[in-house]
């Protein structure tokens, strides 16, 4: 797809301000020229080969005053909207890189915004101003191997108040990131007598604190990964850490984990949408060069032309529903759109599945090696319909809702 017909489809429904559409080309550009020419590095030789390269994009990121797009500019950032900087997301997602080479990517972005939130003054100068600046990295280690994920008010990681200090036991896994991170969130039991949603908090942890364990990168379809483009197991063993790490108040480690993956599900959504652009475009470009017989291409055969179609509907009808989403958080609240944002995080990702699927089976053999990003997106992506809540828990949520309207 030419860039202008991509502008077109991005903005042409919605009222952008100059300073706005200067910020998507800007972001489209530097994506194009910048990023997809290195990302397969990150593939083929891992993050931390990568690293000193992605490092130098950032300082080309910081000089074009793009950092942190979406971060209130009093801390540094461009202060976007949740719905402005779901624009963005969907033009960083177009490549493996986008997000980390803005300094918005999962999980920094989300323990960025509740340290902002309900951070002490000294738990943002020692944590969350590095981690503003790129100069760390941090992580959330919540979900357990012993119980579902599905249900997070169920965990067996305890914080026993001892003096000044908790003392942190527990066995966690799929702690994105951690490989490298300076620090993790910790959800832990603190309160183990009051009422499910009261009892778990969350704390903050450096990583070289005694007893912390990084046990193993999780191989995910086979792939471990390095640094950031990982996903770890943890031990925490009688690991002590200050009262004074205690991220807001004891009991509200879950409300504040709601708060995060509100908006935290319109980034990802976004992105997902911007993965599913470049396989579209991927798919579309193959189509039209792959000879299968003398004179006809792949796209002359209608099987793709329907795939063609029907990604092109299925990606334009997702985009509006997540901005409208995004537009009723910024002006309603993350209760009023509750609803929406589970029908986004199901149905979003189940049209990315489709999408990548499609570009693989157009590229054939080629779209199962590692020569083009769809097949590492289809290893790690998905794990969409899992991460944030599993398909069914959204759709069993959002359907109980609806029907008591009824009754």
């Amino acid at each position: 797809m030419q860039l202008q017909e991509r502008e077109n489809l991005s903005t042409s429904l919605f009222d952008l301000s100059p300073r706005q559409k200067s910020i998507l080309s800007a972001i489209r550009e530097f994506v194009r020229e910048e990023l997809i020419p290195v990302e397969l590095d990150l593939i083929h030789r891992g993050f931390y080969a990568l690293e000193p390269v992605l490092n130098e994009k950032r300082q080309k990121v910081k000089a074009l005053g793009l950092w942190l797009p979406q971060i209130p500019s009093e801390y540094g950032g461009l202060g976007l909207s949740l719905f402005e900087h779901g624009l963005v997301s969907q033009e960083l997602g177009q490549t493996l890189i986008g997000h980390y080479a803005f300094n918005c990517q999962a999980p920094d972005s989300g323990n960025m915004e509740i340290l902002i939130e309900h951070g002490t003054p000294d738990q943002q100068e020692r944590f969350l101003k590095p981690l503003l600046n790129g100069d760390i990295r941090s992580c959330f280690s919540m979900t357990e191997p012993e119980h579902a994920g599905s249900n997070p008010t169920v965990m067996s990681t305890t914080a026993i108040s001892d003096g000044d200090n908790y003392v942190i036991n527990g066995h966690k896994w799929f702690t994105s990131s951690a490989d490298g991170a300076a620090f993790a969130v910790v959800m832990a039991i603190t309160n183990p007598e009051d009422q499910k949603h009261s009892r778990a908090s969350q704390i903050l942890v450096p990583l070289d604190t005694p007893g912390v364990e990084r046990v193993r990168n999780i191989p995910v379809m086979g792939e471990t990964g390095d640094g950031w483009g990982s996903h770890a197991e943890m031990r925490y063993t009688n690991v002590r850490v200050p009262k004074a790490n205690l991220l807001g108040k004891e009991g509200h480690g879950f409300a504040i984990a709601q708060n995060r993956l509100g908006p935290g599900r319109i980034h990802h959504c976004m992105r997902w949408l911007g993965i599913c652009e470049r396989a579209f475009d991927l798919m579309c470009s193959y189509a039209v060069r792959r000879e299968i017989a003398p004179g006809r291409t792949l796209a002359d055969q209608q099987t793709i032309q329907n795939w063609v179609a029907e990604s092109r509907a299925e990606i334009n009808a997702a985009r509006l529903l997540v901005l409208d989403t995004a537009h009723k958080i910024d002006t309603l609240g993350h209760y009023a759109a509750r609803d929406d944002v589970s029908l986004i995080k199901f149905h979003v990702a189940n049209v990315l599945q489709h999408v990548l699927d499609r570009a693989l089976q157009t590229h054939g053999g080629l779209g199962m090696t590692d020569d083009t990003p769809i097949a590492y997106w289809t290893r790690h992506e998905r794990a969409a319909r899992i991460y944030d809540g599993p398909d069914e828990v959204h759709k069993w949520s959002v359907a109980r809702r609806i029907l008591e309207s009824y009754q």
